[in-house]
């Protein structure tokens, strides 16, 4: 246990002056991984409101190893009942009980009042084994007011609590889904235009400096060096658009940066970051900034595959303002079913406010009356190419949000930020 003291800072050094203190406890986490997913109701709770009922919410409390209680979820009031049904809640078995199955948990039964000065109706103990039970004569809970309870001798309860359902589910790890054979599908897509200057020149954010990356590089290996390790060939398509190609100058939203557009994998994030630079020196840069070509290409390949066995993620690097948001919008829509994300990292000065239209964070994303499924897109901050480590975890934070019955996002980001 540890005691800060709060001082304030003009009173700093004035003996006896202090404006309060925060007590910090703190405990070993059990390694525990599950969840459970709980509903409740209630039966004959006592009368609170003088024109009413009872506006009754549970609240839960895991016991602590000194005795004390934490308060670990609260549920909805539901109004004017005394016999309420609450919505079912998830809560992960580490905030209830911190995998102890035995420890205590403590439940207060309220009415709420809208001055906050809640009414206590009564309280019951239980523990995660006894729930786990699920719906049975052993979890119905007689709710007792101890007051209530000293002072009235014919006092039975002030009413009960019943579990109506108690469903576990197990959290699933990134290492999980590897060992299970998931295959993660890595693709890269580099902006080429011209408004990344001329890469002869060291203000170009595609400067080949021989003795640092430049924004394009560092993106690629922040993302893909973690990545690779975890796909089995190690063969990564990159693409290229914006550019004018040789010999005819014609200009390409999605070509091969290895020149082959049949196979256009390269062997590792090097052969990626080689292939990079080669191009640099064969195409011109052009534009405009077209991401639709790209999306579709990831897209296709996703298209094929119904099992859930694989993920596609498409990492797009750019500088500039997307030049067909409305074909983007549509391309993004029609792979919202598909088992793939998109990465998208602004470098350079320009201004990205736009992009934000392509996370579907805030506002869902629509094309032709037509709404994404999911949000399968990330649009990062720009100035990443200052911050290795903000990069790292910009892209891992929230890119996988597909498989049909697990949660990889989180097992992928939990996995990722325990390797930095």
């Amino acid at each position: 246990m540890y005691m800060l003291v709060l001082c304030h800072k003009r009173r700093a050094g004035i003996p006896g002056k202090k404006c309060g203190t925060v007590i910090v406890t703190a405990e070993e986490l059990g390694c525990c991984r599950d969840s459970v997913l709980m509903q409740f109701c209630a039966n004959k709770l006592d009368k609170k409101d003088f024109f009413g009922k009872s506006d009754p919410f549970l609240v839960f409390h895991r016991s602590n190893e000194d005795g004390s209680f934490t308060i670990c979820h609260k549920t909805e009031v539901i109004k004017n009942t005394l016999n309420p049904v609450w919505q079912a809640f998830k809560i992960s078995v580490r905030a209830l009980c911190n995998g102890d199955y035995d420890r205590t948990i403590k439940v207060e039964v309220y009415d709420w009042d809208r001055d906050g000065s809640h009414d206590f109706i009564g309280e019951f103990t239980t523990s995660y084994r006894e729930l786990s039970r699920g719906q049975s004569q052993f979890n119905v809970y007689e709710v007792i007011n101890p007051k209530k309870k000293g002072k009235k001798k014919k006092y039975i309860n002030s009413g009960t609590v019943t579990l109506l359902s108690f469903l576990i589910e197990t959290e699933v790890s990134f290492l999980d889904y590897i060992k299970g054979g998931t295959q993660i599908n890595f693709t890269v897509a580099i902006d080429f235009t011209a408004s990344n200057g001329n890469p002869s020149q060291p203000t170009s954010l595609h400067y080949m400096n021989p003795y640092q990356l430049n924004a394009y590089g560092m993106a690629l290996k922040a993302v893909g060096e973690i990545i690779q390790d975890y796909d089995s060939d190690k063969m990564f398509p990159a693409l290229g658009f914006g550019a004018r190609l040789p010999p005819d100058g014609r200009v390409s939203h999605e070509f091969a940066l290895n020149g082959n557009p049949q196979n256009p994998y390269c062997h590792g994030i090097d052969g990626v970051m080689e292939a990079y630079y080669r191009s640099l020196k064969s195409v011109q840069l052009y534009g405009p900034t077209n991401f639709a070509p790209v999306i579709n290409h990831v897209a296709r390949y996703a298209a094929s595959v119904k099992d859930g066995s694989q993920y596609f993620v498409l990492l797009i690097i750019t500088d500039g303002v997307i030049s067909d948001m409305a074909q983007t919008k549509e391309s993004i829509v029609n792979a919202s079913k598909l088992p793939m994300s998109i990465i998208i990292v602004g470098v350079g000065p320009a201004e990205f406010d736009a992009m934000e239209e392509l996370d579907g964070d805030v506002v869902r994303i629509s094309s032709r009356g037509k709404f994404a499924e999911r949000d399968i897109v990330q649009v990062g901050e720009k100035n990443f190419s200052n911050n290795y480590i903000l990069l790292i975890l910009f892209a891992m934070n929230s890119c996988f949000v597909y498989l049909p019955s697990f949660h990889f996002t989180i097992a992928l980001m939990n996995f990722i930020l325990g390797c930095l």
